[in-house]
């Protein structure tokens, strides 16, 4: 490493509340993108044998692991050209998360090249997609995941980037250069990866079954066990853990019902409870078990009462890469980007590994940068060594689940168990 990863100006202090940034992050946001009135969409159907078509009647591809896309680069909305000088003055506009961007980071780019930078934040992808095309507004950073990227860039609401100003990017992970939902990384760079799994309390959960998940449905925990709120990640457990399929992209009817009526159990086992906040509520001891997502647990740590340590903390993954729910939040530029250059040198500073360490220390969430391999967060104290298994490694990408963008007919069979489960619950 060319820094000192015990410089005190990269220590977490203690992290803010963050909104339930991925609380519908993986919907489908097939209505958001102003395209609704296309003949294309009202003649999505399912065919196939699995239930739908390759691209599910959308006028661009879906992009899958096995299946990889390559996005379009169209005349009419060509990348920034070479060597240009990065724009001074005035606002850098981001559109992202709240709290998911180390102000220091913020502070010190602004300072840098005299601008002022601003965050309009939203909670959720039907947000991000109404700002973004809001007449009159301009962003010069947003950040997308695999589920709306082909639809944004279709609509040309993403510009392409322009690689001699991200030199960075060769300290990504080499799949994260190259990723399956955007090859040669034409529009994104990968900003955190992330796992899911059990985050619970070590002083109160003596045992913990082979499979984790398991503990959702121990009444020992009754009153104090928690999913997440969010559909996705909900049910998906549900059909790995009950075994019904290893798909949790599933558009059988049959396998969904099942997977919702096991979670619809668990309001008279364990009185079930939804929401996003594990990284406080199992530290503080409202929960004892929560779904959660890797983040969570790292953060965690900050928010034990006073004179209790990281010790008591819990956090259980999938011992089989292959059975682990992973992702990742990308970064991209928006065509109506004002400062676009600059918007390529925040983006290179992100994936700088100092920087990336800086604001690995406000979010807990990590960058996939391959010199913060687990093994250095943790020997250098940013992750005490009970929860080194919070950290994604690249086998996790290479072999584990992941949600990706799919038919609106098979969205909509995932909204009406859910909401069969929330009425319940």
């Amino acid at each position: 490493m060319s820094f000192d990863p015990n410089d005190p100006a990269l220590r977490r202090r203690r992290p803010r509340p963050q909104l339930a940034r991925r609380d519908v992050l993986r919907g489908g946001v097939w209505l958001g993108v102003g395209l609704a009135t296309a003949p294309w969409l009202a003649a999505c159907g399912d065919n196939g044998s699995n239930g739908q078509s390759a691209n599910g009647g959308a006028p661009y591809p879906l992009a899958r692991p096995d299946d990889p896309v390559t996005l379009q680069i169209k005349d009419s909305n060509p990348p920034i050209g070479d060597g240009l000088e990065p724009e001074e003055g005035g606002t850098f506009n981001i559109l992202n998360y709240a709290q998911y961007m180390a102000p220091g980071v913020m502070k010190a780019f602004g300072k840098k090249h005299h601008v002022s930078v601003e965050v309009t934040p939203y909670n959720n992808y039907d947000e991000m997609l109404a700002k973004i095309r809001q007449p009159g507004e301009s962003f010069d950073l947003v950040f997308p995941g695999p589920s709306v990227l082909s639809k944004m860039v279709y609509a040309e609401l993403l510009q392409p980037l322009n690689h001699s100003y991200v030199p960075h990017l060769a300290n990504l992970w080499p799949e994260y250069q190259d990723p399956w939902y955007d090859k040669g990384a034409r529009y994104t760079v990968p900003y955190t990866v992330y796992g899911t799994g059990v985050m619970y309390r070590a002083d109160r959960v003596k045992n913990v079954p082979e499979v984790g998940y398991d503990l959702f449905w121990d009444k020992a925990y009754a009153g104090k066990v928690y999913l997440l709120d969010d559909r996705q990640e909900a049910i998906a457990m549900s059909l790995l853990r009950n075994k019904i399929t290893d798909d949790v992209n599933t558009s059988n009817a049959d396998y969904l019902k099942k997977a919702t009526d096991s979670l619809i159990q668990l309001i008279g086992i364990a009185n079930i409870k939804t929401d996003v906040n594990a990284y406080s509520e199992v530290p503080e001891g409202t929960a004892t078990v929560h779904q959660c997502w890797s983040g969570d647990p790292i953060a965690g740590q900050y928010y034990l009462p006073k004179g209790e340590t990281p010790e008591v903390l819990g956090y259980w993954r999938p011992s089989d890469p292959a059975d682990y729910v992973i992702g990742s939040d990308n970064i991209a530029i928006p065509k109506t980007a004002k400062k676009p250059v600059l918007a390529h040198m925040l983006i290179n500073d992100l994936l700088d590994d100092q920087i990336g360490l800086q604001n690995f220390g406000w979010n807990g969430y990590q960058p996939p940068l391959t010199k913060l391999s687990a093994q250095f967060l943790t020997d250098h104290g940013y992750i005490p060594k009970n929860l080194s298994n919070s950290v994604v490694v690249r086998s996790d990408f290479k072999q584990g689940h992941t949600f990706y963008e799919v038919s609106p007919s098979t969205e909509s069979l995932w909204q009406s168990d859910w909401a069969r489960f929330k009425a319940g619950a």
